[in-house]
């Protein structure tokens, strides 16, 4: 099965193309990318890239563009949020045409539509490109990285692209509107959660194979690598459930996931190599991938700033510790 042909299987169990209404559809759509994250992380970046695009164009988008959206998507369409800015080429709309680029484009060559940001007269809007009809030029010079090679992510670019009229999404300044746009990490830390749980599966796999599963310093790493996983799903668990219940912790809440999911990947990471030694650094073990695939996707920007609220948080009264 080719990454394309993965994503749209993942993509078909998305239950709905909308923001989740209440606490069980937004555990329900967490655990879809938790799952993907044990699974295959540069697959799960991807879907979750989709599944961000499609519910901003759902929220944003006009009762046509919310229909284009659902035949497309139904005919397996793959969608992502291309939003990095390009220095010294920004990305402009102008009288119909598309010009400049985008650095981190994940999914360039794979996915079929993507969601950029582009500077107008107006501001910046949202713009859904369907990349067959305005493909860019695809510099794969860029993304040399130890880990998430097969995430694709390159630096795109567009010249007097010629775009239409329902290709612009919303109202200048959607992107960027609260608490979406910070509250949708929620989604990658739940990814990276799965990720922390594809170590616990993948150490605990090779010391059954190599019989060393019941050596007592290996069993403390077991034990420590579980800890680690659990403290970061329950951290997007609680910040799951209390999206709906109290909108002046939200925020703060996805924070403390990033955070606790950031410090849970960086122990688990070293707990894995303490485990398996040498044999996770040649790259056919299976732990090889995980390890520098993980190390990559948790490279997450502005991890200070998610302390800071977290801080703040703390100290005006909003978070308190409780069982």
């Amino acid at each position: 099965m080719t990454l394309r042909e993965a994503l749209v299987a993942r993509a078909a169990l998305v239950p709905s193309l909308g923001d989740p209404v209440d606490p069980d559809a937004l555990m329900d759509l967490l655990r879809l990318l938790y799952d993907a994250g044990r699974t295959d992380l540069p697959l799960a970046r991807l879907f979750e890239g989709h599944v961000d695009a499609v519910q901003i164009v759902h929220r944003y988008g006009n009762a046509d563009q919310r229909a284009r959206l659902a035949a497309t998507v139904g005919d397996g369409a793959i969608l992502g949020v291309w939003n990095a800015a390009l220095p010294g080429e920004p990305l402009r709309h102008d009288e119909g045409n598309l010009s400049g680029g985008k650095s981190f484009a994940s999914g360039a060559g794979v996915i079929s539509h993507a969601l950029v940001t582009a500077e107008t007269g107006d501001g910046p809007r949202l713009i859904l490109c369907d990349l067959d009809r305005v493909p860019p030029v695809v510099d794969r010079g860029f993304w040399h990285v130890v880990g998430m090679q097969r995430s694709e992510t390159h630096v795109v670019r567009w010249q007097n692209a010629a775009l239409q009229t329902g290709d612009l999404i919303g109202e200048p300044g959607d992107y960027v509107r609260e608490p979406w746009f910070s509250g949708g990490a929620l989604r990658f830390a739940a990814v990276q959660a799965g990720g922390i749980a594809a170590l616990v599966d993948g150490v605990r796999d090779h010391l059954v194979a190599v019989d060393r599963a019941d050596d007592p310093h290996q069993l403390g790493r077991l034990a420590a690598l579980y800890a680690a996983a659990e403290a970061a799903a329950g951290a997007v668990r609680t910040a799951a459930q209390s999206w709906f219940d109290d909108e002046t912790a939200r925020l703060p809440l996805v924070s403390a996931a990033r955070c606790a999911v950031y410090t849970a990947g960086d122990t688990a990471l070293t707990l894995a190599q303490q485990a398996v030694g040498l044999q996770a650094m040649f790259v056919q073990h299976p732990l090889a991938t995980t390890i520098t695939d993980l190390s990559v996707y948790l490279r997450q920007p502005g991890p200070d700033a998610q302390r800071m609220r977290v801080g703040q948080a703390v100290a005006s009264g909003v978070l308190a510790p409780s069982l």
